[in-house]
């Protein structure tokens, strides 16, 4: 018995079409509908009949020995499924476009197959739908993705859906936004964050779009929304599921949220999804269509509820972020002086820039300590790494040199001691460290240097160099010994110590900068002339003036000294025996210089506290002990001995012989204190000249 296979039979199976490209502004909704040719015959054929004839032909041709095939061994052809307000078509003709559109809108899929009564499978306009619906949640959910800040996440979930999704939106986010596990106290308030729509004057296909029925305007949505507990729109939000305007929870729940008068379109034109985050609900969109486009369709719900979900993640994560990064930046400041002292004989100037992007914070510090002997310390520091953990690391570093720094320790012992407590903290601790120390009587400054870029000191004359000192190894290496150097510090003269972010960035090497700098401080200097050095807090600015655009990739700690020293002639220094007579000798001696210098108005007050001082040094001391006066803007009184136990004010009964002599210092000096040395102390008070 011979075959005879139909036209259709015999022809070869469609090559399948490649998807339609998507839409550059990120994914294609709609598929145009295929083309449906006039007559009957192959090309009339929609696709999926042509596929189902094609495999009922090839089963027919596998069991054409079968007896059970039929009259003449040929399988009857079943008849074509009819369409429910369509004409019924014969077999040789096209389906209606309207049908393709509904199966691909997520309508029927066809029916039921005759010979299984299984469901009939999509056809390739469907499944070309649903790729489309994958393609745009897939594209949207990146654009939303790429955002950090919450204005960000939510502008990418606004320009992500108008007008591929909908032709209109609005963004509620709760007022405040609770923070991680924060649990929020105030009622649930939701504040309109940010509307988007398409212009009134303008449509993708040139004409004019009439105007959405949230009045004309999306900005007369209501700003602020209550939620009370138990209405519908607390039942929507707390479900989470994306709901349609006409479904119940939503014609009570819209209203509450637009405010009252207003209204959304009606039907399926609207969908409100609530947003929630990984504990609680955290606002609300609404996706808005006009009147003259499709309105949503069942699958636009899970559209809906994949961009909500990933928004409201992207919006928690925002959150998170930019509250760790307020508290980083927040811990950084804070650690960091917020006023520099005022040291006899120098003046400072301080800046510190945190990095460009947010929450790029680092470990970088400045400080200036004053110490015995009217000399100062200078220390400027970088931590490695930019985390909260490299400022926290910061702190204790910055604690651990002032602690250092009051025991009157050499430079490079301090940053010795500071080695070993970075190791303490763990073994990837490490920081560059520069610690210098100024002494205005002797107009010299020690430096020991622990990894840190050098200084540059600029001269009166307007000559800048950079300071030749040791590198050394940074602090947290562990078994490296740091050295000094002692180098002149003229009057009129300026130390700017920086971190390396001043001078080191992706488009310069760190001795590039250190050039580059050193020719802009040249540069500043030359502006006001060899004879006036420029203004410190100007020559700051000045300096942070040489950054770039692309020169901000770590965060920045700068701190200017100018030397101004104290002249031989303001300095009067005395040795003095630990004797009986030697109260009465500092009294001379301190009366005389008082006279010297034209301040005899205070001869009365100093000789008083200096008596007092002195005394309580001669009780216990067993070497000689200093006495210095020095004359700046104030006068200062310095007494040393050998005893390192620090005077404690306390308050004398009225049986005690002594313990006033500290009370009279605290009641007639303007300042006072007591420092410990390595060989005693030093006890200090400062009177005004007028």
């Amino acid at each position: 018995m011979t075959e005879h296979l139909s036209p259709y039979e015999g022809r070869k199976a469609p090559v399948a079409r490649p998807p339609a490209p998507a839409d550059p502004r990120g994914a294609l909704l709609r598929t145009p509908e295929p083309e449906v040719r006039g007559s009957a015959g192959v090309n009339a054929m929609p696709a999926q009949a042509r596929t189902g004839e094609q495999d009922a032909g090839s089963e027919h041709a596998q069991s054409s020995t079968a007896a059970t095939n039929g009259p003449g061994g040929h399988r009857p052809r079943p008849a074509p499924e009819s369409v429910p307000g369509q004409p019924h078509t014969g077999a040789g003709e096209s389906r209606p476009a309207a049908e393709l559109s509904s199966a691909a809108a997520g309508g029927p899929p066809g029916g039921t197959e005759r010979r299984s009564g299984l469901p009939r499978p999509p056809g390739p306009a469907a499944m070309r739908r649903d790729g489309d619906r994958l393609r745009f949640v897939g594209a949207a959910t990146r654009r939303i993705a790429r955002g950090i800040d919450l204005d960000e996440i939510v502008m990418g979930l606004c320009r992500a859906t108008v007008p591929t999704f909908s032709d209109a939106i609005l963004v509620y986010l709760r007022d405040p936004l609770p923070v991680g596990d924060e649990r929020p106290v105030g009622p649930l308030l939701l504040r309109l964050r940010r509307t988007d729509r398409i212009p009134e004057d303008h449509d993708t296909d040139g004409g004019t779009l009439p105007a959405l029925q949230v009045q004309s305007d999306l900005a007369t949505a209501a700003e602020l929304c209550e939620v009370v507990g138990e209405s519908a729109l607390d039942h929507v939000l707390r479900g989470v599921r994306p709901v349609f305007a006409d479904s119940p929870a939503a014609l009570g729940a819209l209203p509450q949220l637009l405010g009252e008068g207003r209204s959304a379109p009606g039907g399926q034109r609207a969908i409100l999804a609530p947003l929630r985050g990984r504990r609680r609900v955290i606002g609300a969109a609404v996706f808005l269509r006009r009147p003259d486009r499709h309105a949503f369709e069942a699958d636009d719900l899970l559209v809906a509820a994949q961009l909500a979900t990933h928004s409201a993640l992207g919006i928690d994560k925002a959150v998170l972020y930019g509250r760790e990064a307020y508290i980083a930046d927040e811990l950084q400041r804070t650690m960091l002086p917020e006023t520099l002292p005022r040291a006899t004989g120098v003046r400072l100037a301080s800046r510190y820039l945190p990095a460009a992007e947010t929450a790029r914070v680092g470990g970088d510090w400045y400080d200036a300590i004053p110490l015995p002997g009217s000399r100062v310390a200078l220390v400027v520091g970088d931590v490695m790494g930019h985390s909260m953990t490299s400022a926290a690391i910061m702190g204790q570093l910055r604690t651990t040199a002032q602690t250092l720094a009051g025991l009157d320790l050499p430079p490079q012992e301090v940053l010795h001691h500071l080695d070993e407590q970075a190791q303490r903290l763990g073994s990837d601790r490490m920081a560059t460290c520069l610690y210098a120390v100024y002494d205005p009587v002797s107009h010299r400054i020690t430096i020991a240097n622990a990894g840190h870029p050098p200084p540059v000191l600029l001269h009166l004359g307007g000559r800048a160099e950079v300071l030749r000192v040791p590198p050394g190894a940074p602090i947290g290496v562990g078994g490296v010994d740091f050295e000094a150097v002692e180098l002149d510090a003229p009057a009129g003269a300026t130390l700017l110590l920086y971190t390396d972010g001043l001078v080191e960035s992706r488009l310069r090497d760190v001795w590039t900068g250190i050039e580059q700098l050193r020719e802009r401080l040249a540069a500043t200097a030359q502006l006001t002339g060899p004879d006036h050095p420029p203004p410190l807090e100007a020559l700051c600015d000045e300096v942070l003036d040489m950054l770039g655009p692309g020169d901000r990739d770590d965060d920045i700690a700068l701190l200017a000294a100018r030397f101004d020293g104290i002249a031989p002639s303001d300095v009067a220094y005395w040795f003095l025996e630990p004797e009986d007579a030697t109260p009465s000798r500092a009294r001379r001696l301190a009366r005389s210089a008082l006279e010297r210098w034209g301040l005899t108005d205070l001869n009365d007050a100093v000789e008083l506290l200096v008596s007092e001082v002195v005394t309580n040094a001669v009780r216990y001391a067993t070497r000689p002990i200093t006495l210095r006066l020095l004359r700046t803007d104030v006068l200062r009184c310095e007494v040393g001995d050998d005893v390192p136990q620090l005077p404690r004010l306390r308050q004398a009964r009225a049986t005690d012989e002594g313990g006033r002599g500290l009370y009279l210092v605290n009641k007639l000096a303007r300042r006072w204190g007591a420092t410990r040395l390595s060989t005693g102390k030093v006890v200090w008070f400062e009177l005004n000249q007028t």
